[in-house]
């Protein structure tokens, strides 16, 4: 890819999403920087409440990836993928001797953003100029057919 090549980049964001974005962190770090298919995988046999809701942004940037800008799904790479913290919903809980404890409930906003895979790129441009070249070349003079031995013989007479 050259300089001044930009690379195409696709976004989606989920906010206020009633996880610890501590907890939804962990899942994050598990799928940036892999191909949309390998990040959909790990995603599904990720045992953790964030897992799911970051699958649906994922499945949601993609469908922004095909809809507004023409490209293919399983060539994107999960390019970043952020846990930012929301707000936090706070509630009381009574204790002992007349007093309270806080409790926080504590949201996070997930963003999802993709970008074409480099090697995707190159395959697709290599096919185009293998598909120009063929057809850039004037096409030859079909062979002409064997002749059977039969006839052979005729013209060698």
């Amino acid at each position: 890819m050259s300089a001044t090549e930009e690379r195409q980049e696709v976004r989606a964001q989920a906010k206020w999403v009633r996880i610890s974005p501590r907890k939804a962190r962990v899942v994050a770090e598990h799928i940036r920087g892999r191909s949309v298919p390998e990040a959909r995988t790990v995603l599904a046999f990720t045992q953790r409440a964030a897992a799911v809701e970051i699958a649906k942004v994922l499945k949601s940037a993609v469908a922004n990836a095909e809809a507004n800008h023409g490209l293919v799904g399983d060539d994107l790479i999960v390019y970043a993928c952020t846990v930012d913290e929301g707000p936090t919903i706070k509630r009381w809980r009574a204790r002992a001797r007349g007093r309270v404890a806080r409790i926080r409930k504590r949201t996070c906003h997930i963003t999802v953003r993709l970008a074409e895979n480099p090697k995707a790129i190159e395959a697709r441009s290599t096919r185009a100029a293998a598909k120009a070249a063929a057809s850039a070349e004037p096409k030859s003079e079909s062979k002409p057919r064997r002749r059977s031995p039969a006839k052979k013989k005729e013209a060698a007479a």
